[in-house]
């Protein structure tokens, strides 16, 4: 055989198993994509509740994680549906501490023990994000910190389906898994203006759910935290990574493909879509180094309920290849430029050296604030202690009632 015929060899054969890997490839992502649209793997996917961190523990000792002896009541809350979700109630710092002045409690606090604490300082609903449980060692790191720094109670469930809690997870399972929390601080004696609903990554959409709900029933809580949210969940399946690798990037590239993925999404968690009926303050924080949920979904967020108090918009043509006119291009061109000057009015923007931004509006219920920090990735926004401070300030934490 000649050199030229034993290259052309060479390169057949090159080509041949290319062509191999990419069919092999092909019909791998295919499955993929299948198993993915299944609900049951998709639902596993979305809300991991089979991960637990600690992997072993009694959730009935909460001391275990970390908690002060005697600080931290484990109860039982059912739901409207009769779904049994295991919770924690965590006293306020100052008020254990008065507890304790006597000595060491010997047991966790009774119920009386927690009205009274209710009656005394605010309360955080905390709405935990996907995998783990109310245990997560991080989780427990911010209770403690919402009871020291915030003074302020904090009540946790687990979803169904999560830690000790009954039942399996979806949209319509935490929506009345969190109502329930809800009522259940309201039958212990909580006033409504002295509990604060917060929520992060899954729990904001749950805490949408939840603050819409509330408006409807024209209900006003103290207000809403949302820490790492995403605008709704079908929009961060557009970017999801496995191990790195966008899954769902090539279906992005057409139409019928972004058509399939808004299809096969079983839960929408779409926040987008009620954060305009909350009829309290509301505080967002994300964080730049968030690489699970990008911060402009909380950009997103903010300009929507911006939106409505600057100039009417003038969209452009949507159908590819609409001609427009001088005029009508003019007008837009004009109208954006106003709206940029009523957003530069509007919004009261600080610069916070080697920490990030905040912004701040007065918005149709209220201030909106929106902390974008350049520390704390997607888990351990909350922990960041100019968060807790916005947050202080915002909802007049950090004292008694």
């Amino acid at each position: 055989m000649t050199e030229p015929q034993r290259h052309q060899a060479q390169n057949k054969g090159f080509l041949s198993r290319t062509q191999k890997i990419a069919f092999y490839a092909t019909i791998l992502y295919a499955v993929l994509i299948f198993l993915l649209s299944q609900p049951t793997i998709q639902r596993h996917v979305a809300y991991q509740h089979y991960l637990s961190e600690p992997f072993r523990g009694r959730l009935d000792v909460p001391e275990k994680y970390g908690l002060a002896p005697g600080k931290t009541l484990n109860t039982k809350i059912l739901t409207s549906d009769n779904v049994t979700l295991g919770a924690w109630f965590v006293l306020a710092d100052p008020y254990y501490q008065s507890l304790r002045s006597g000595g060491h409690p010997t047991s966790q606090p009774s119920l009386e023990t927690i009205q009274a604490a209710i009656q005394a300082y605010p309360t955080i609903l905390y709405l935990h994000g996907a995998a783990g449980r109310r245990s997560t060692t991080w989780r427990v790191q911010g209770y403690n910190a919402y009871t020291s720094r915030m003074q302020a109670n904090v009540l946790v469930i687990d979803y169904r389906g999560f830690g000790d809690s009954e039942g399996s997870p979806s949209e319509a399972g935490l929506a009345s898994d969190a109502y329930a929390a809800w009522t259940w601080l309201v039958e212990q004696g909580a006033r409504s203006h002295d509990v604060l609903i917060y929520g992060h990554s899954l729990g904001t959409g749950v805490a949408g759910k939840l603050g819409s709900r509330l408006a409807r029933e024209n209900v006003k809580p103290r207000g809403i935290v949302l820490t790492a949210p995403f605008s709704s969940l079908s929009s961060v399946v557009e970017t999801y990574n496995i191990f790195g690798f966008p899954v769902l990037q090539p279906l992005q590239q057409f139409a019928w493909g972004r058509k399939l993925i808004k299809r096969l999404t079983i839960e929408e968690y779409n926040t987008l879509s009620v954060i305009r009926e909350f009829n309290v303050p509301t505080l967002i924080a994300h964080a730049v180094n968030d690489f699970d949920v990008p911060h402009t979904h909380s950009r997103t967020l903010l300009d929507h309920l911006l939106d409505p108090l600057l100039p009417p918009a003038v969209d452009l043509p949507s159908a590819p290849g609409t001609p427009m006119s001088e005029e009508g291009y003019a007008a837009f061109i004009e109208v954006q430029g106003k709206r940029r000057e009523a957003r530069a009015t509007l919004v009261r923007k600080v610069e916070v050296p080697n920490f990030g931004v905040v912004e701040e509006f007065d918005g149709t219920y209220g201030k909106v604030i929106y902390v974008e920090t350049m520390w704390g990735s997607h888990a351990l926004v909350g922990l960041q202690e100019g968060v807790q401070d916005a947050i202080i300030s915002t909802f007049r934490l950090g004292g008694r009632l």
